[in-house]
């Protein structure tokens, strides 16, 4: 072994070690790998930034452009909301939610398709009366499956194909992965419908999205009104127009002293009620006293023959959060009545306007329905999607979609090449205003592409000193007795074995150019053992880390580490199983 073939080994394997460790970012460990690649020069200064003008940068930016606008359209929650009614029973919801994630993972980001199907998956699971953690977990996996379907479904198969580029001259088709993928997605769903129940029923540990969506009481702020029913009467009275599900917490007369709500407290014109308790209750409770939630709330009534009132939750990184609705001025910016808002395990007392939004809020908004969308977008607000909001429409929604068809039409048809494809379609959707062009670089994501364009030169350093040869020997010597098949399968071990520590990208940067030398010295095509690399790297069902996706649903269905392994492990060897002579039938050596 030579010196450099050593520094390449030595680079890789502490870049490995610290991806494992997880005490840096990942996009942080290869700008890290690059630099003492270069310091060592194993990469050449001119080839350093390679990596950043690559066709996989501009194909994987594009494709989140894409994913997001498609996203965005919510043709998917009208589709789904359309089956959805009629299924009651754990199962049938089940194979509704995996058949709907695995086929949309096949075009647009996995981790997209699982975020648009989670609210769907909660209110499903509250209608059926089961934990989510049911149905979480084998959308997480199916999201990872339907991903093998495309070249575009995920990463692990553009790079594999710009590796055949590489070795034969021609890279694989948009649909190339189909046959294999759609073989593994519907054994991997059909064995997901069927063996949910090996994963414990868990509840989350902190409520996370279920309880927002199971909130019950939320905190209002009515008027009286000069010259209605209100005036003089009890407050015990009013609490038992709503049944005792509703009360009230605070009085403010139109001077601004505070009074307590004591049961025989009488109402007086101008008092400001805060309010308490199920929406429901709260509606009887304004509408038979003859309160008023707001002034503002009749003149948006008379605004828009489209107006609606929608609950949506408070997101993490919503421009909301630290701020009240008055300095927002909420209504004279947006048109929006804010009505109520609840918050888990606090009453709240203070004046409605005067609320400082928290992640995690409930917020109760009246207003146009052809705006709230794209407001509750812009603030990073998830809507909950069967309590009324119409999220996009049909006619929208086909924008993007047509706009996905063609951008893959043209790919498969080999009149574009993928990378300008999906540049183009990606730039037609800013165009087409599918998606705002302020949401546009906070929809790219940044790390990934980092990551991507720093682990290429440093992958490409074991090719360039020779240490690829290396490898290929080691496993065709492990692989020297063995069948084609036991080869091929070892190649898909072997890349499902690495995946669950690392990054799925960075694992078929590393282990292509392997697989595709170590093939060539059995003899064999390098197709199939280029795919197995990628269906090894895109099947990580055995951990929380290796995937975003699996570690998206890990806090709100309540997993534990081992749970994976439990529904994982059997699904992993099933792909193994039916993926090995998928390849040598579909791709013969």
């Amino acid at each position: 072994m030579t010196t450099p073939q050593m520094l390449a080994f030595l680079v890789i394997g502490a870049m490995m070690v610290a991806f494992i460790w997880g005490r840096w970012r990942y996009d942080v460990v290869a700008v890290g790998a690059l630099l003492a690649a270069m310091a060592v020069g194993i990469v050449a200064p001119e080839d350093a930034f390679s990596g950043f003008s690559d066709d996989i940068v501009i194909i994987v930016a594009s494709a989140l452009i894409v994913s997001a606008a498609i996203a965005r359209s919510g043709v998917m929650e009208v589709a789904v909301r359309r089956l959805a009614p009629g299924l009651t029973a754990p199962r049938a919801q089940l194979l509704l939610l995996v058949v709907v994630v695995t086929v949309l993972s096949a075009f647009v980001k996995n981790i997209g398709a699982l975020a648009i199907m989670m609210p769907i998956a909660f209110q499903m699971a509250r209608r059926s009366g089961v934990s989510p953690s049911l149905f979480l977990m084998p959308m997480s996996f199916g999201s990872l499956l339907g991903g093998l379907m495309t070249q575009i479904g995920t990463s692990p198969n553009i790079i594999v194909s710009r590796v055949r580029e590489e070795l034969v001259g021609t890279p694989f088709t948009m649909f190339d992965f189909t046959p294999v993928g759609a073989a593994l997605s519907l054994v991997g769903v059909a064995f997901l419908v069927l063996c949910y129940r090996l994963l414990p029923e868990r509840r989350p540990a902190d409520g996370g999205m279920e309880t927002a969506v199971d909130i019950k009481n939320y905190t209002t702020e009515a008027h009286v009104l000069e010259d209605t029913s209100a005036v003089g009467l009890q407050i015990g009275e009013l609490q038992g127009l709503a049944d005792g599900r509703a009360m009230v917490t605070r009085i403010l007369s139109a001077s601004g002293q505070r009074r307590t709500p004591f049961p025989d407290t009488k109402l007086r014109a101008g008092d400001t009620l805060l309010i308490e308790g199920e929406p429901d209750a709260l509606d009887k409770m304004v509408a038979q006293a003859g309160l008023s939630f707001s002034e503002r709330r009749d003149a948006i009534a008379n605004a828009s023959q489209e107006t609606g009132t929608i609950e949506a939750i408070v997101g993490e990184r919503s421009d909301l959060i630290g701020a009240t609705a008055q300095e927002l001025t909420l209504f004279d910016r947006t048109g929006l009545n804010l009505l109520a808002v609840s918050r888990r395990n606090e009453r709240l007392t203070e004046r409605l306007g005067q609320i400082r939004f928290r992640n995690g809020d409930v917020l109760l908004l009246q207003g146009d329905l052809n705006k709230l969308p794209e407001l509750l977008r812009e603030w990073d607000c998830l809507p909950l999607v069967e309590r009324g909001l119409r999220i996009g429409s049909v006619r929208n929604g086909l924008v993007p979609l047509a706009i996905l068809l063609v951008a893959m039409a043209a790919t498969a048809l080999g009149v574009v090449p993928v990378a300008p494809a999906f540049f183009a379609a990606a730039a037609a959707m800013v165009l087409t205003r599918a998606l705002p062009l302020r949401e546009v670089y906070n929809r790219i994501d940044a790390p990934i592409l980092i990551m991507l364009a720093c682990l290429i030169p440093v992958s490409d350093s074991l090719r360039s000193t020779g240490g690829t040869e290396i490898i290929a020997g080691w496993l065709s010597a492990t692989a020297s007795t063995l069948p084609g098949w036991g080869a091929l399968a070892l190649i898909m071990v072997a890349a499902m074995a690495v995946t669950p520590f690392l990054n799925n990208a960075a694992t078929v940067l590393v282990m292509a150019p392997i697989a595709a030398t170590f093939a060539t010295d059995l003899g064999y095509a390098p197709e199939a053992f280029l795919l197995a690399v990628a269906i090894g790297a895109g099947c990580d069902f055995l951990t929380p880390i290796g995937h975003q996706c699996n570690t998206l649903v890990m806090v709100p269905g309540g997993y534990k580490f081992s749970d994976y392994a439990r529904l994982g492990l059997p699904l992993s060897l099933l792909v193994i199983l039916v993926g090995v002579p998928m390849l040598m039938l579909v791709w013969p050596f």
